[in-house]
């Protein structure tokens, strides 16, 4: 691989008629960064296409290429993106429905607005994992005739699908369907078999623990998780797994919006502290409900009880030590109200000040009142926020040093003098120099500093602020993610990027 040639690849500085040239010797790699330019031009994109037919399939999809540029025979590939984009012909289908390639007629499957005849098609493939394809994203009636398929993976893949219909769903987690036949267990194993976890055969695709005694029961599990997880069964048809012997079909239940408070709160006692730690997320349990799982014995019940939008302010204040939530916006703090987040930033427990601190648009007075505070964590929340002073931001690096400098490197406005002013600080943070290092208003002089950082250092490379000389000699560089920084740095001089590409 040419690092220097990738770079140059993504350099937003290179002139149409340099990228013409590295299209015309582009390869699997350096076809990467063209694929991202967002000045690539409609003609580029043809040629690179054909020069490396890896690259149709990204371009497609970024609307760069129409049917006019691709060939089905010569670049399937492409063409099944155009599908998939609603942009190809029916023409196209009907030659992907009976390709003698299994890729492409899976691929096939999964595409939107077939017609109805290739759709035909495609339900009677000798292949069960084009039917699944299809049974995963097809329309509503023919999800319906393929829930009776003979094999239940198709089965899996209908109980799946969004828009397979209400009734249907239902019989496929309960009666009124023919038995299936086969599985993907019985069509490799004779029954009963049990797949071992550990399996010797290099080619088993066959997931751990997948068994058939001849009713297919790994299959039918999975039938009902993903019934389970579809928000188009009825909720009737759910509840009574609410105490089903299976931990991962309670786990599923324990997220579902819609059910009854009572199915909510048996499942609030499960044994399994996944099964609550979902509940506890679901933002449809009501108050009382977190309430009661706010004493969970188990810490990531409450920190993802901390997490739900619909959390309770005084459950937030109660878990904000003992769920150990850390640096996040949480939900419920980002939709709080003026009146709430004044009752925060006045809490008399610095983690409740430090949840408000990491909003973004905190008033003034707030914001300002939050950046003097004692606490360490409560001003290194709130150092990223817009609007603070070079003097605020400098008082809080005087107060609490390492701790807050790479939030404080990490504030839009820091000002040039700042970032060159953290960079000599000591003891030095290496976040700090990464954050620097990507800082619209990084000076020369910061970005030097950085490059003595490992890990900022690739990051420094690119960035537009370093000199032109000291990018040059990067392009050397013995770390490869350096030399393609370099190279896309679009600081580099015109008579380098030319002299880079015309060696070719």
């Amino acid at each position: 691989m040419d690092h220097v040639l990738c770079g140059l690849a993504a350099n937003p500085a290179l002139p149409a008629e340099l990228v013409d040239r590295l299209v015309a010797v582009a390869d699997d790699d350096i076809a990467v960064g063209l694929t991202a330019r967002e000045d690539l031009s409609h003609a580029q994109a043809v040629a690179l296409a054909v020069r490396v037919p890896a690259s149709g399939v990204q371009l497609a999809y970024a609307g760069l290429l129409t049917v006019a540029d691709v060939d089905p025979v010569t670049q399937p590939h492409a063409a099944l993106a155009l599908l998939d984009e609603r942009a190809g012909t029916p023409e196209w289908a009907h030659h992907f429905a009976v390709d003698p390639v299994l890729e492409h007629r899976e691929k096939l499957a999964a595409c939107p607005d077939l017609p109805t005849d290739v759709r035909e098609t495609l339900a009677a493939d000798p292949d069960v994992r084009v039917v699944t394809e299809l049974a995963l994203w097809t329309t509503p009636d023919m999800a319906t005739r393929l829930a009776g398929h003979p094999h239940a993976e198709v089965r899996r893949a209908v109980a799946a699908n969004e828009a397979t219909p209400p009734d249907v769903l239902e019989a496929l987690i309960g009666e009124g369907l023919p038995p299936a036949r086969r599985c993907l267990v019985c069509d490799r194993e004779a029954p009963p078999f049990v797949h071992e976890p550990q399996c010797p055969q290099p080619d088993c695709e066959l997931p751990p623990g997948a068994s058939c005694d001849g009713s297919h029961e790994s299959t039918m599990h999975e039938i009902q998780e993903a019934a389970l997880r579809n928000p188009g069964t009825p909720t009737e048809a759910v509840v009574s797994f609410m105490d089903h012997p299976s931990m991962l079909l309670r786990w599923t239940l324990a997220a579902r919006p819609g059910l009854p408070t009572e199915v909510y709160r048996r499942l609030a006692a499960d044994p399994v502290p996944g099964v609550r730690a979902d509940l506890a997320g679901n933002p449809a349990i009501d108050a009382a409900l977190m309430r009661t799982l706010a004493d969970d014995r188990d810490h990531d019940v409450r920190r993802r009880l901390a997490g739900n939008p619909n959390a309770p302010l005084d459950v937030l204040v109660h878990l904000a030590d003992d769920a150990r939530i850390g640096a996040t916006l949480l939900p419920r703090i980002a939709a709080a109200s003026p009146g709430e987040v004044r009752q925060l930033a006045q809490s008399p427990n610095p983690t409740v000040r430090m949840l408000v601190g990491q909003r973004r648009d905190l008033p003034m007075e707030i914001r300002d009142a939050l950046a003097d505070d004692p606490d360490a964590k409560v001003t290194k929340s709130v150092a990223p926020h817009p609007g603070l002073t070079e003097a605020q931001l400098r008082a809080m690096v005087d107060r609490h040093g390492v701790r807050v400098l790479a939030k404080v490197a990490a504030n839009p406005d820091a000002s040039p003098a700042l970032l060159e002013y953290l960079t000599r600080h000591e003891p030095p943070t290496q976040k700090a120099f990464r954050e620097i290092a990507r800082h619209r208003n990084a000076t020369a002089r910061a970005l030097l500093a950085c490059l003595a950082d490992r890990q900022a250092r690739p990051i420094a490379a690119g960035h537009p602020a370093l000199p032109p000389p000291v990018v040059v000699d990067l392009l050397t560089d013995t770390d490869w993610q350096v030399v393609e920084a370099a190279a896309a740095n679009p600081s580099l001089p015109l008579a380098v990027l030319s002299d880079l590409v015309l060696r070719l």
